[in-house]
Parts: C-alpha cells; sequence; structure tokens
C-alpha cells in the first residue's frame, strides 16, 4: 500500500516538473544570462525601480516584470517585445542591439528592415534634365555680338560717306553683351520648396499620421488629455487630428509612421522598432 502511494506521489511530481518545463522560456545554449536577468541586473546596478524604468519607458510596470522574468507573451507580438528591451535596456544602460539580438536567436525571429525608396534622386534627375544650357546661349550672344561688330567694321568707312549730322548708330558692347546673359558658373535658381501637404489653421495644430512603411501602435490625446486615438495603425492606413491646444503622440514603431505637423512634412517619426514620445503645437513647427 505504501509502495502505490508513493509512486503516485512521484507520477505527480514528474508531471508538475514537466508542466514548468513547458511554461518556462528556452534557456540560451551558451549559458549566458536570459535577456530579463541582464536587464533586472542592470536596472539594480544603477540603482533604479521598476516603477522609475516604466515612468522612463511608458513601459507598463507589468510588462517590466514580465520582460525581468523572460515572459515576452504579455509584450504583445516579437515586433513590441523588440521595442520594450530596447527602450528598457537604454533606460538602465545595458546593450540593447545584442538583448535584441539575443531574443531573434532565441524565439527564431528576425527585425524587419525596411528597403529605402530613391524618390529623391529621381526628382533631382528630372529637374536636372529641364535646366536650360546656359553655356551654350551665352556662346551665341557672344558669336552675334561679335558678327554685329565686325558688320559695322566693315561698313564704317561707307558711312563716313554719307551726309554729314546723320547719327551713327552705338554699337553693343561685350561686356552688356555678357552680362545680360546668364554666367556659366552662376548657379542656377533654387526650385521653390513643395507645397504644404494640407492647409492647416493657425490658430489650431494639426497632425497628420501615415502608416506608409508598416503597421504601428499609435497613441494620440487632446489638449485636455483626452484619447483622440488608440490601436494599431496598418500599413497604408492615416489618421488626422486637431486641437486648439497641443495634441501628443506615443508610436511604438517610429520608421513605419510617416508625420504632417501643422501642413509641414517632417518625414519618418524615427528609427526602426523605436518608441517616440511627441508633442506639437499650434505653429510648432511653422506652417508652409
Amino acid at each position: 500500500m505504501t509502495v502505490g502511494k508513493s509512486s503516485h506521489r512521484d507520477q505527480r511530481r514528474s508531471s508538475a516538473s514537466q508542466a514548468e518545463s513547458a511554461e518556462a522560456p528556452p534557456e540560451p545554449q551558451d549559458g549566458a544570462p536570459t535577456i530579463g536577468r541582464v536587464l533586472a541586473e542592470a536596472r539594480l546596478a544603477a540603482g533604479l525601480t521598476v516603477d522609475e524604468v516604466s515612468t522612463a519607458t511608458r513601459v507598463r510596470v507589468p510588462i517590466v516584470h514580465a520582460i525581468e522574468e523572460d515572459e515576452f507573451a504579455r509584450c504583445g507580438g516579437d515586433f513590441y517585445a523588440r521595442g520594450h528591451i530596447r527602450a528598457i535596456a537604454r533606460a538602465v544602460g545595458a546593450d540593447g542591439d545584442s538583448l535584441v539580438a539575443r531574443y531573434d536567436e532565441i524565439h527564431g525571429t528576425e527585425p524587419v528592415v525596411l528597403a529605402t525608396v530613391p524618390s529623391i534622386d529621381a526628382r533631382r534627375i528630372r529637374a536636372d534634365r529641364g535646366r536650360p544650357n546656359w553655356t551654350a546661349a551665352m556662346v551665341v550672344a557672344i558669336l552675334a555680338v561679335v558678327a554685329l561688330i565686325g558688320f559695322n567694321l566693315v561698313t564704317g568707312k561707307r558711312g563716313a560717306e554719307v551726309t554729314a549730322g546723320s547719327a551713327s548708330v552705338p554699337l553693343p558692347s561685350v561686356a552688356a553683351a555678357i552680362s545680360a546673359s546668364p554666367s556659366a558658373n552662376q548657379p542656377p535658381a533654387p526650385a521653390p520648396s513643395a507645397a504644404p501637404i494640407a492647409a492647416a489653421p493657425a490658430d489650431k495644430v494639426t497632425v497628420k499620421v501615415v502608416a506608409d512603411s508598416g503597421t504601428s501602435w499609435v497613441s494620440a490625446s487632446d489638449g485636455d488629455g483626452k484619447s483622440l486615438f488608440q490601436d494599431d495603425l496598418s500599413q497604408g492606413a492615416d489618421q488626422t487630428f486637431t486641437d486648439p491646444k497641443q495634441i501628443k503622440l506615443v508610436i511604438g514603431n517610429a520608421a513605419a509612421v510617416h508625420l504632417y505637423v501643422n501642413g509641414k512634412d517632417l518625414g519618418p517619426a524615427g528609427k526602426d522598432g523605436q518608441v517616440v514620445h511627441l508633442t506639437y503645437t499650434p505653429g510648432d513647427p511653422q506652417t508652409g
């Protein structure tokens, strides 16, 4: 009877051990400290509490605890896990890039690399093709002046035989002709700057966010702290916010979001995986 009870207890212990090993995060094969342990030790070495790290990074306290325990399921996916790891590492003075690389190695994921769109070079090429050839125009003008001078020299003697008092036509000077034509060394007039993306009232702040190169989590609130938007912004989608006082933004994947503020194209909000916090007011930046 005692042997049966002992065997039953051994089976329960074995089942519990298997359940714990299934729930535990995968350990690095090289025996190095886990990502959560590295971040926790760096936080303690920096003399920071979890609440202070949460305030500095805007990562919620339960998620900071979960990451230090190597439980990344609460991050909401690999993309957000990388962003939280980088933000916490930056706050505690750890190497975020190496920790993200270790995360990708353990979990079998790779960060998304966005291709660069050569739109600026294409516009520059089209602008170069449309420029007039001022050097050729200047050469033609000089040749015309030289031909006119030669013609006047040949016909000058004939003009002397004409009735006295007849007014001679003054010859145009070469210097005047050259000054009238554009200089070859003179740079062309700069092209006018691009018009504002959209007209924005001067007494309000207008912010447009466009997910043009990927998906990003976006949170927007007005000057009174009221939430205007808080959700994932899929690639190709956009949102526009207007308020008389200010617009506050929190962007989870800054490289994927393009910003237009008060009619001004500000470009990408930041780098790949970077979490940014932005505040804009009327006239900041200047419209137009």
